[in-house]
């Protein structure tokens, strides 16, 4: 029986105005049994998620998942760290990235795939500029006016 499909999609809309994304990534998130739940049922937030490397493996911190409501004994800490799972080559291609040219790692999308597992869409990005953000704005004015008439 195939699955359905998933509409859970957490985004972190404040990552496109603060940053510029050079490379993205979808990666896996390694999580325990209340907080794939918690994440199915959409309460979960992005809001200053950013990743850091620790020991060649990457981490996310600041994603929030909000306990479960229906959990008892076995909940989990909402805001903890979580390691995040890629390959080898692109886990040492971020981590050169992120030391060599001082770029950032966030966090942009949280989802549930097609197979049933939870991804997390995460960009090498860098930061925007004051005039950069007024540029971004400006863009995004003139599109929406071309798109009303």
């Amino acid at each position: 029986m195939p699955r359905s499909k998933s509409k859970v999609q957490i985004n972190n809309r404040r990552a496109s105005y603060d940053f510029e994304f050079l490379e993205q990534y979808d990666a896996g998130i390694v999580l325990v049994g209340t907080e794939i739940k918690s994440l199915r049922a959409g309460k979960a937030s992005l809001q200053d998620a950013f990743c850091y490397f620790v020991n060649g493996e990457l981490y996310v911190k600041g994603m929030n998942i909000a306990t479960y409501f229906w959990g008892s004994w076995g909940q989990h800490e909402p805001a903890r760290d979580r390691k995040l799972l890629l390959t080898k080559r692109e886990l040492r291609h971020l981590g050169q990235a992120v030391k060599l040219k001082g770029l950032a790692i966030v966090a942009v999308r949280a989802y549930i795939a097609d197979n049933g597992y939870a991804k997390l869409h995460i960009a090498l990005a860098r930061g925007k500029k004051e005039y950069d953000k007024r540029q971004s704005i400006k863009e995004k004015d003139i599109r929406r006016e071309m798109e009303r008439g």
